[in-house]
């Protein structure tokens, strides 16, 4: 089967990890068939192909795989219960699946394609195969329908779009580019699905993650901190959201411009207090300047060594703004998401493109199941409620004020 365009270009590139985000139907499986095949044709390499499950592994890819390593006379013996075919020139190329990635530690490989990556922890990667690629300088294929914005592969994807990444390049093509499903198909397709839906599966767009807090959010918000004039390296005003943990304690750390917010830096520091936190800040931004802090309003009352965090804030020259208690939960989200993008689509709040950990926290954040209560166990939400306690104190959320229809003996 002759590869298309789209498929040409991705195994034409020598680059070291290409990340390929495809439609439904691209031909993900022949394309990766074909690239162990490459890898695995100069003798005694170790190819490795991961899908999120074992199942998945043998279903998706272990017959084709067989076959047309037979048509070409390669097979030397097959383990079917390893999932493993070693070839005739001593390579080997095995299947394993992600939902036991401890299971592969040690192993030295050539070559390894991450199929529906997406779905896959990435953990996988970062602690179990980077390293197994790292003394044979093997390559690596991300491929798989992107899973939203909160996703690592959308990560990998921009690390693969930035020209500064050496060794990474990346690509998107939908089910059309593919070549394997005709226009009217994905017309019928486009028909049955909801409009993310059929973005997301054919048109291989990233999506707002399923269940988002702060679904306003886009990265086309997101701002160079070379295109900020240089008075934030001087004397400017620094306004800092702060969310008092031992781990992490965090601050978010903006610059007011004409009633807009344009958040430069966000910090996390784990095992510590408030009093370090401050040292951190003036480490980055000097003594002289003038910093606002408007922080959790309970660390008005809690103790750091005897003190409240609202004292120390003050006696390292900070000016707190804070209100007698914290607004709700939902007033904090509102004023984030109408900052981000308004009803009337009118932006406030901006984010530098260098806070990756704040970009992360703003889109990966979700509601738990169907409730409004946000999930905090995923780590998220320490950064956001630092840059909601800055945000809802500069755009608070107005609520009408209710006319009193109580009476007493029948007069109001």
């Amino acid at each position: 089967m002759p590869l298309s365009t789209a498929q040409q270009t991705i195994c034409d590139d020598d680059s070291r990890f290409r990340v390929a985000i495809c439609g439904r139907r691209f031909g993900k499986t022949y394309l990766s068939v074909r690239e162990m095949a490459r890898f695995a044709r100069y003798p005694n390499r170790k190819v490795c192909y991961i899908a999120p499950s074992y199942r998945q592994a043998k279903q998706t890819i272990w017959a084709d795989l067989k076959d047309r390593l037979a048509k070409h006379r390669w097979i030397k013996r097959v383990n079917e219960s390893e999932l493993t075919v070693t070839l005739i020139n001593g390579s080997q190329i095995m299947l394993r699946s992600a939902d036991n990635y401890d299971s592969m530690r040690g192993l030295g490989l050539d070559f390894v394609v991450f199929d529906e990556f997406a779905d896959i922890a990435q953990q996988t990667f970062t602690e179990v195969i980077r390293p197994a690629l790292s003394d044979r300088q093997g390559h690596a294929l991300f491929i798989g329908t992107p899973k939203g914005m909160g996703n690592w592969a959308k990560d990998l994807w921009d690390r693969g779009q930035d020209p500064t990444a050496e060794d990474w390049n990346s690509y998107q093509y939908t089910t059309l580019d593919g070549g394997n499903v005709s226009e009217e198909e994905i017309e019928a397709a486009r028909q049955d699905l909801g409009e993310r839906e059929f973005r997301q599966e054919y048109e291989a767009t990233f999506e707002t993650y399923a269940g988002a807090i702060y679904y306003a959010f886009d990265r086309s918000q997101l701002f160079d901190m070379r295109n900020l004039d240089p008075e934030v390296a001087n004397n400017e005003t620094l306004h800092i959201g702060m969310d008092f943990n031992i781990s992490p304690i965090c601050a978010v750390v903006a610059v007011k411009r004409n009633e807009q917010l344009y958040v430069i830096d966000a910090i996390e520091i784990y095992g510590s207090n408030t009093q370090e936190l401050c040292d951190e800040i003036k480490n980055r931004y000097g003594e002289d300047r003038k910093y606002f802090a408007y922080p959790d309003a309970s660390g008005g009352a809690r103790s750091t060594k005897g003190q409240s965090d609202h004292n120390i804030l003050r006696q390292n020259g900070f000016t707190v703004k804070s209100p007698g208690r914290n607004p709700p939960v939902k007033d904090r989200i509102a004023a984030v998401n109408s900052a981000l993008k308004s009803s009337k689509g009118h932006t406030k709040l901006y984010i530098n493109n260098t806070t990756r950990r704040l970009i992360e926290c703003v889109e990966r954040q979700t509601y738990k199941g169907d409730t409004r209560v946000p999930d905090k166990d995923s780590n998220l939400d320490h950064l956001n409620d630092a840059l909601g306690y800055l945000t809802v104190y500069h755009f608070p959320v107005m609520r009408p004020i209710k006319e009193d229809k109580t009476s007493v003996f029948g007069h109001f």
